[in-house]
């Protein structure tokens, strides 16, 4: 399935996200995060649209070098989308307007105790990305259409939990829960299907 990155494509998502029926975690003691899924344009002449994703800087105190999302806690008063659009910031050095946002998806709660939103974003431009060393080794694209194709897409059975895990394969690595999770429903509700994530699975390494 295509994705092309194109103001078609861009008012069909952001539609869809409209019209998302979001389902918040509720639970005393979660702490609020949030992250933002901006998409872009794939950057290799294919005219597809692909997301942004960071490898985290090996000095980090939690999950040193591991693939994730821009973003981060909620600071006090903050909504999910101030916080999401502060933290692409802080980590990638560009600002992202209100109006580049499409959407929120459902919450995601993890195994360390946070509630995740994810903010789903629009970014035409990413000429003047900056990532902020101290936060972020590396930054990629990921096509959507790659990850799309269901053998890219992996449901594991582990003993230490009933849930199952999702992993992504993109390029030469894999992309684990809460990340794979948030961006498998983004990818289902691009192709028009309404996923619930969850339920799934943060493999063993993640639980802490």
């Amino acid at each position: 399935m295509r994705f092309p990155f194109a103001p078609a494509f861009r008012q069909t998502l952001a539609e869809r996200c409209g019209a998302f029926p979001r389902r918040a975690v509720a639970g005393e003691g979660l702490k609020r995060s949030a992250v933002a899924i901006t998409l872009v344009d794939a950057g290799d002449g294919s005219g597809e649209t692909a997301f942004l994703l960071t490898r985290r800087a090996p000095k980090l105190r939690a999950h040193a070098g591991q693939w994730a999302l821009p973003g981060g806690r909620m600071d006090g008063g903050e909504t999910p989308t101030d916080a999401a659009l502060r933290e692409f910031h802080e980590e990638l050095g560009l600002p992202l307007a209100p109006n580049a946002v499409l959407g929120v998806l459902d919450d995601y709660p993890t195994r360390s105790g946070y509630a995740i939103v994810p903010i789903v974003a629009w970014l035409d431009d990413v000429a003047d990305l900056v990532p902020n060393p101290h936060e972020v080794a590396s930054v990629h694209r990921v096509r959507l259409d790659e990850i799309s194709r269901p053998e890219a897409v992996e449901f594991l059975s582990i003993p230490e939990s009933d849930r199952p895990v999702i992993r992504i394969q993109f390029a030469d690595s894999m992309m684990h829960a809460p990340t794979a999770a948030m961006v498998h429903q983004l990818v289902e509700l691009a192709a028009g299907r309404i996923t619930r994530v969850d339920e799934l699975e943060q493999p063993v390494f993640a639980w802490r």
